[in-house]
């Protein structure tokens, strides 16, 4: 390599934990695990060194790559399958080479894409045992980039931002089989009819190589692949947006829902900071930032994604509307705390609290505000998508309104009803979790009948999660929660099991709980705890466990009828969220 201005190869130091992650994978491929690879922004920006090891392991994280897409002089296209002994993707068909630039001037230098020819070159002697005085950079055309993310199993994932590059030469090809197992040369047709009829695992094809293939490549470079000149003209300066492609691995593995969520979270908080911060005044930015800076599952904002990846295709703009979708519910917090007199959120002071009364209405004002612009400016969506997507998320705005005022009403009507209770928060809750799933289904392409399921199951999925935090809130402790426990009960709150607790006949356990029961902040901590006692021995804790239960079981039902899918595996697990949370 001491040709391509690479004397050293950068790497960086593997932790004990990183180098035991890799006991047991093939020794020379866990060693180039230590390599220094390019990490990068979605948008191919620089942002400095990190291991081949950290790029792609759990959430892994974005960095540059190539894909050689190298022809003879017949016309004829060079494929390679992966060594078994490969950590990520073994055995799959791909193109002639797909590798890493390094973190290295020579590898980085971005004229001309002549940091990842530079690497081309070295790779293609690594692997494939072709003597580099027998081609040239210059050979290579750039034709463009792609951005993909596709996860093998449960630890490994390629999340890449792809420098594809056409060549053809004619060359002696030697392969090194620790790198690759087999080789041949295919024509148009014999690699249509590959990504026709692969569907077994031993057949598989890298999803890289079929984005490549089946979505970016045009028949004009099969025509012009000996043509530098006009494979430049075919050539774009754009990327490509692939969105996640693990589906297109037949034997694919699905991760957690934590890691799932964590693979997209930073990109959306991203949007959701540069959108607030656009603030001309500090004040108002900072006071919109307050609850975003204070954590934040972020289920709502990534559920358009994780949605969209189960049951279609996905892109960034899934990640702008979970913003929009984010920022819209913590204006909803930021007013929600201002109705109902709370002074901690997420274990912080609520933004009334912190920046003032008039301050954090305003805040909440400008969010709402915000949160549209960041949806209309919603990346590769169809013109004609947009206003019936502002109309659906204007109409979950709508019934969130309806159900906090619901809920305001609440406090002063001497009887709520089950059915009162439940179309408030289905109006509060569970709309957003329903929208945001049906916004995901639909943007990913699915079909009606897939859109109005995955609707279904968020509206069950919200009316679970808000039963289930009613529960949460008298079962857990006040650092759990990051407010005071027993809270709903201290300002009357008329939850399901208030109701159902009201409906009771008259007695000692339920005077014991009427004694605190929207008493606020006069009720001392003892007294508190004896009143939450006393709704579970009312039977009104039970009650509402089983109602949530039977909202789980009809979000299951959904899921149940929708095909296999890696993606499914973080949805089943964001179903049982709130009902693993008291186990």
């Amino acid at each position: 390599m001491s040709g391509y201005g690479i004397n050293d190869v950068p790497h960086v130091e593997l932790n004990d934990d990183a180098v035991a992650s890799l006991g047991d994978e093939n020794p020379e491929q866990a060693t180039l695990m230590a390599e220094a690879v390019i990490h990068v922004s979605e948008h191919d920006d620089v942002l400095g060194p990190i291991s081949k090891l950290e790029a792609h392991q759990n959430i892994g994280s974005f960095h540059r790559a190539f894909s050689v897409l190298l022809f003879n002089k017949k016309g004829e296209m060079l494929l390679q399958q992966r060594s078994a002994d490969k950590v990520t993707f073994p055995n799959v068909w791909a193109n002639a080479c797909c590798s890493h630039p390094l973190h290295s001037e020579m590898e980085m230098d971005e004229q001309d894409a002549m940091g990842v020819k530079r690497a081309a070159v070295r790779k293609l002697e690594q692997e494939l045992g072709i003597d580099p005085s027998s081609i040239s950079t210059d050979d290579m055309t750039f034709m463009t980039k792609m951005r993909y993310a596709a996860r093998m199993n449960a630890e490994w994932i390629e999340r890449e931002i792809d420098h594809v590059l056409v060549m053809c030469v004619d060359v002696e090809v030697n392969p090194n089989p620790n790198e690759v197992a087999n080789i041949m040369w295919v024509d148009r047709e014999g690699l249509e009819a590959m990504l026709i009829e692969e569907r077994e695992a031993e057949q598989a094809i890298a999803p890289w190589f079929r984005c490549i293939a089946a979505r970016i490549m045009k028949e004009t470079w099969w025509e012009h692949h000996d043509d530098p000149k006009m494979l430049a003209e075919l050539g774009d300066e754009l990327i490509h947006d692939m969105g996640d492609v693990s589906y297109m691995l037949p034997n694919a593995e699905g991760a957690d829902l934590l890691t799932s969520i964590m693979e997209v979270k930073p990109l959306i908080e991203q949007r959701i900071e540069v959108s607030l911060r656009a603030s001309r005044h500090v004040r108002l930015g900072d006071a919109m930032m307050h609850l975003i800076e204070g954590g934040g599952k972020r289920m709502r904002a990534t559920l358009p994604w994780l949605v969209a990846k189960a049951v279609g295709d996905t892109h960034a703009g899934l990640l702008d509307i979970g913003a929009a979708i984010e920022t819209v519910h913590n204006f909803t917090l930021v007013h929600d705390d201002i109705m109902d007199n709370d002074e901690i959120r997420r274990g912080r002071n609520a933004v009334h609290v912190e920046y003032g009364m008039p301050t954090a209405i305003n805040a909440g004002d400008a969010m709402l505000a915000i949160a549209f612009e960041r949806l209309v400016q919603a990346e590769n969506l169809e013109p004609q998508d947009v206003a019936p997507l502002v109309n659906r998320i204007a109409w979950m705005v709508r019934r969130v309104s309806e159900g906090q005022q619901l809920d305001i009403e609440f406090e002063d009507r001497l009887e709520v009803s089950e059915e009162d209770y439940l179309e408030m928060i289905e109006g509060k809750t569970a709309v957003m979790f329903w929208i945001c799933a049906e916004i995901g289904a639909r943007i990913s392409g699915a079909d009606d009948e897939t859109i109005q399921l995955m609707a279904d199951w968020g509206k069950a999925l919200g009316l679970c999660f808000q039963l289930m935090d009613d529960v949460i809130d008298v079962l857990s402790d006040s650092d759990t929660l990051g407010k005071p426990a027993g809270s709903d009960i201290a300002q009357g709150k008329r939850t399901l099991m208030i109701i159902h607790a009201l409906r009771q006949p008259d007695g000692p356990v339920k005077e014991r709980l009427l004694h605190v029961l929207g008493k606020g902040e006069d009720v001392a901590p003892e007294a508190l705890e004896d009143g939450l006692a006393a709704l579970s021995e009312l039977g009104s804790v039970d009650y509402a466990r089983t109602m949530a239960e039977e909202f789980h079981a009809k979000a299951h039902a959904c899921l149940d009828r929708l095909e296999v899918n890696p993606a499914m595996v973080a949805l089943r697990e964001l179903t049982d969220f709130q009902l693993a949370r008291l186990h």
